[in-house]
């Protein structure tokens, strides 16, 4: 008799819950081998990065649980989340082009009469399990079945704090095409994406969804979902332009050269939306300090810090490094300045239209564990949160776990 056993076949998908997605396998992993990204049996990066904690791991977990560190790592009050987005987004931005952070590395992009939502993640944990893993410092602002329809929903690569399986198995439910990079399809697959509304890019390749053209560009990172990282999905960041307006969307990365590769081939950029949260010394070839993201902005630019608007994210929203909550935004306002360059920091929720003369509100400092006192240049006088509400108005709540006493203790894997 042959075929599996089906005792072993039910063991072996218990070992391997839902969340950890599928292994490219068949035609796919066969185009995965054709990649020119491709070589020796893995994905590989544009320039050499340690995707592994570096230095001692005893070290950084003295670090991490020590209980003036854990205190800073989260925010000590309800992150004021923006209480009107659905009235909001109601009408259509007057510019054309409209950002959404709704917080960590998920943003809707309404471009040209398009829209786009970028690594949705609205579940409670960036974790394959329910009870473990970093959870949420502050609510979603908009539940998705009040999120008007997509067009397209983007994904950079299959961590869990960007690809996460509960919010696709919603999002599937509209009419949107999902367009991830290559290797990704296998996860969307198992979760009931049809074949037809998927696309999976390789790096500089290219799809046209409803008028609007997305690119799958570079990024310095890494990929994997279960126990094995076989490394056998693609991660990317992601240029997206239309009839007037382009954007860029970095994902996951560390600072690399061919930023400003990307700034020569597709920008410039009306906004760049980049990672500056969940870095660390321990794993600094994958993530970007808010210099860095800084620098990528402006080599996406082309080196002019007149051009575009940079809008932080990969922060604020999951305790995922060892930094202080405020730290990546209050580096980013800091780098900015120095560059003369144009930030905007939003709350969760907050929608704005890129342009000259956006108004800068350090709200994030009303609830710092130890509260800067810093003022931007451009801010003084800027109000505060007016109440520390969530979207229905109450004061904390049972989806806001954003106090200090609240931070979830399980260690950051440097995946995020």
């Amino acid at each position: 008799m042959t075929g599996s056993h089906p005792t072993r076949s039910r063991f072996a998908a218990a070992l391997r819950p839902a969340a950890f997605g599928a292994d490219p396998a068949g035609e796919r992993m066969e185009r995965i081998r054709r990649s020119p990204n491709f070589a020796n049996g893995v994905f590989v990066n544009p320039v050499g990065a340690r995707i592994g904690p570096s230095g001692s791991m005893l070290k950084f977990a003295s670090t991490y649980f020590r209980k003036e560190e854990r205190i800073r790592r989260a925010p000590a009050g309800a992150v004021p989340v923006h209480p009107t987005t659905v009235a909001d987004l109601a009408a259509p931005p007057a510019s054309g082009l409209r950002l959404t952070w709704m917080g960590h590395s998920s943003v809707l992009a309404e471009i040209d009469g398009r829209r786009v939502l970028f690594d949705p993640v609205w579940g409670q944990r960036c974790s394959p399990f329910s009870m473990v893993g970093p959870k949420r410092l502050h609510p979603v602002p908009v539940p998705l079945r009040e999120l008007a329809p997509v067009d397209a929903v983007v994904i950079s690569h299959d961590h869990y704090d960007h690809l996460d399986m509960p919010t696709i198995r919603a999002l599937v439910r509209g009419h949107a095409v999902f367009v991830v990079p290559l290797g990704v399809g296998a996860h969307l697959e198992r979760w009931g994406v049809p074949a037809d509304r998927m696309t999976e890019l390789d790096w500089h390749e290219s799809t046209e969804v409803a008028g609007l053209t997305l690119t799958a560009t570079p990024a310095r990172h890494f990929c994997g979902r279960g126990l094995r990282n076989t490394q056998h999905t693609l991660w990317a960041s992601w240029v997206v332009a239309g009839p007037e307006h382009r954007v860029y969307h970095s994902g996951d990365t560390g600072y690399f050269p061919g930023f400003a590769e990307i700034g020569a081939a597709y920008g410039p950029f009306d906004a760049t939306m980049v990672q500056i949260g969940a870095y660390s010394d321990y794993w600094p070839d994958i993530h970007m300090t808010p210099e860095e993201g800084m620098r990528a902005h402006l080599d996406l630019q082309g080196g002019d810090p007149a051009k575009g608007i940079m809008l932080p994210i990969h922060w604020g929203t999951f305790n995922l490094a060892p930094h202080p909550w405020e730290e990546p935004a209050e580096g980013t306002v800091s780098a900015a300045e120095e560059a003369g360059a144009t930030v905007a920091v939003p709350r969760p929720g907050q929608p704005f239209e890129p342009g000259p003369g956006l108004p800068l509100e350090p709200w994030w400092r009303a609830i710092a564990a130890r509260p800067v006192t810093k003022t931007p240049a451009g801010a003084e006088g800027a109000a505060e949160p007016a109440g520390l509400t969530g979207p229905s108005g109450a004061t904390g709540g049972s989806g806001a776990s954003g106090t200090a006493g609240g931070a979830d203790p399980a260690m950051p894997i440097p995946q995020s």
